[in-house]
């Protein structure tokens, strides 16, 4: 048996290397930690927007009134970051699997980052720049 076989039930202690980078490992792991945060803050979203507050009440005045506070503006940035960069992060993994000309998957990657760059910028400088109106 030579020194370079692999792991096997008779052979325990040897691990199995991964193959892949360290990125696509922690790239997993994110997908699973925003994803519960996601359904977790989408369903709060949800429940606040449409089981405790009638949708005839949102307008502009309603959102207005809830980014009066810090804590409103965080959670609605969380979502927004969560949400961008979980699907940045799909569509990084969908590129590597469906583009296989180099060109092409440097334009895409390059194109997707970018778009996430702008996303999340547009964003927070929304949320973070809001001045609501004087209280009524």
């Amino acid at each position: 048996m030579s020194a370079a076989a692999p792991a096997s039930p008779a052979h325990p202690r040897r691990a199995i290397r991964p193959v892949g980078s360290r990125l696509e490992l922690w790239s997993w792991y994110y997908f699973r930690v925003s994803g519960v945060l996601l359904l977790l803050l989408a369903f709060g979203h949800l429940a606040i927007m449409h089981i405790i507050n009638n949708v005839d009440a949102i307008d502009y005045r309603f959102v207005a009134e809830r980014w009066r506070t810090v804590g409103w503006r965080v959670y609605d940035w969380l979502l927004l970051f969560l949400a961008l960069t979980h699907g940045q992060n799909g569509l990084r993994i969908i590129i590597d699997d469906y583009l296989h000309r180099p060109p092409w998957r440097a334009a895409a990657h390059t194109a997707n980052w970018l778009l996430l760059v702008l996303f999340l910028l547009l964003g927070t400088v929304t949320i973070v720049t809001f001045q609501p109106p004087p209280p009524r």
